[in-house]
Parts: C-alpha cells; sequence; structure tokens
C-alpha cells in the first residue's frame, strides 16, 4: 500500500479505525491484532515500524517503543471491502507483552510448521556467519562439505533403524536431525530445502 491510498479506506464505517492484522512475514503466523487511524496508517508506511492508536491512551503508539521489540512492515494491504488491514511483518523480539512470539498463543499450524524450516535456514546461516563459541552447527561447517555429507548419510542409517527398532518418538527424534544435517548440507552448496520442495511440486505438476 502506498500513502495516497490511505483516504481511499472505508474510515466510515469504524469511526476513523480500523482493525489492522499483524502476520508474521516468514512463519504467517498472527501475531496481534491492533487499531490504526489515518496518521498511524500513515506514520507506519513512511517509518516502516508498525504504529497503531491506543483507544485506552487516546494516542499513537508505535509497538515495541518501550521494549525495542519493533515490528519492521514487510508489507500493507486493505481487503476487499477496504475496513481491514493486513501487516506482514519482521517482529524483532516477542510481539506480546507476557514474552510470547504471538497474542495468539504459540500453537502453529501445519503450514507454520513446515515455514519454521525457513527460519532453521536463517539460525544455520547465523551460526555460520558469527561462529560463536560452542556452536555444534559452526565447528561442523568449519569440518567441510565431506564429512557434512559423512553426518546425513549417518542420520539416515540412524532414521531407518529407528522406523523398524525403536518407538515413534525415536523415529521424529531421528527424522529431526536428519532435516537439520540434509540442510546444512544444502546450504554447502549453496542450496536450501525450498529447492528440494520446488522439485517435488515440479514432479507433482507433470504427473497425469
Amino acid at each position: 500500500m502506498k500513502t495516497e491510498e490511505i483516504d481511499t479506506l472505508a474510515w466510515e464505517k469504524g469511526g476513523g479505525l480500523l482493525p489492522a492484522v499483524v502476520q508474521d512475514a516468514k512463519s504467517g503466523s498472527v501475531l496481534m491484532l491492533g487499531y490504526m487511524n489515518r496518521e498511524s496508517l500513515r506514520s507506519t508506511l513512511t517509518d516502516g515500524r508498525v504504529t497503531f492508536f491506543s483507544r485506552s491512551k487516546n494516542r499513537l503508539w508505535t509497538k515495541g517503543e518501550t521494549t525495542g521489540h519493533f515490528l519492521d512492515v514487510v508489507s500493507v494491504q486493505a481487503d476487499c471491502d477496504r475496513d481491514a488491514l493486513l501487516i506482514t511483518a519482521d517482529p524483532k523480539g516477542p510481539t506480546c507483552h507476557t514474552g510470547a512470539r504471538s497474542c495468539f498463543g504459540e500453537v502453529l499450524t501445519d503450514a507454520q510448521e513446515v515455514a519454521f524450516l525457513t527460519r532453521l535456514e536463517g539460525v544455520i546461516a547465523q551460526r555460520i556467519r558469527d561462529r560463536p563459541e560452542g556452536s555444534y552447527t559452526a565447528r561442523l561447517w568449519s569440518e567441510g562439505p565431506t564429512r557434512i555429507a559423512q553426518k546425513v548419510g549417518e542420520e539416515g542409517v540412524e532414521v531407518a533403524l529407528a522406523a523398524v527398532t525403536q518407538p515413534d518418538d525415536r523415529l521424529i527424534g531421528e527424522s529431526a536431525d536428519l532435516l537439520f544435517h540434509l540442510a546444512l548440507l544444502l546450504k554447502s552448496r549453496n542450496l536450501s530445502l525450498s529447492d528440494a520442495v520446488r522439485e517435488l511440486e515440479q514432479r507433482h505438476r507433470t504427473k497425469p
């Protein structure tokens, strides 16, 4: 949305306020609901940080102004009736005052759980870049792609063994280990899990 579109919204329906749902741009999870007037929406669009109108304080307030847990704007769009807003944002810390990532709790949908793999790849990239002391990821990365490939092979065998000899929780744990090491191996070739997903999607589309 552009600032010149502000006056085209249906402000009169809500007495000058519109509900604004904030969604995590990466995971897709709903973070919070707030209300905006023209001024707060203009500030959000121009400053790049989500700013609401506080009905209790009767003033504008930027989410994170006291905690530093800002919501950096990725996109803003209106619904079909132009009387509600959907904001995608990059949260700089927990959104809820309770310390939770979302004001609606931490329960993830299937889509959000899959989206966590993208977040995992981001964490892997950060560990490689920052090389924090004691990081398993950084240490394995420093040992090179051959060692990483070896670990993927080892984890694959452990998944297979768990599938025939271990309970479900052990199979899940070994599968999680395999996904992590596979993500690291793909990273060593400048690839990602998304590339593998796209290949599966392409195969599905070409099947009769």
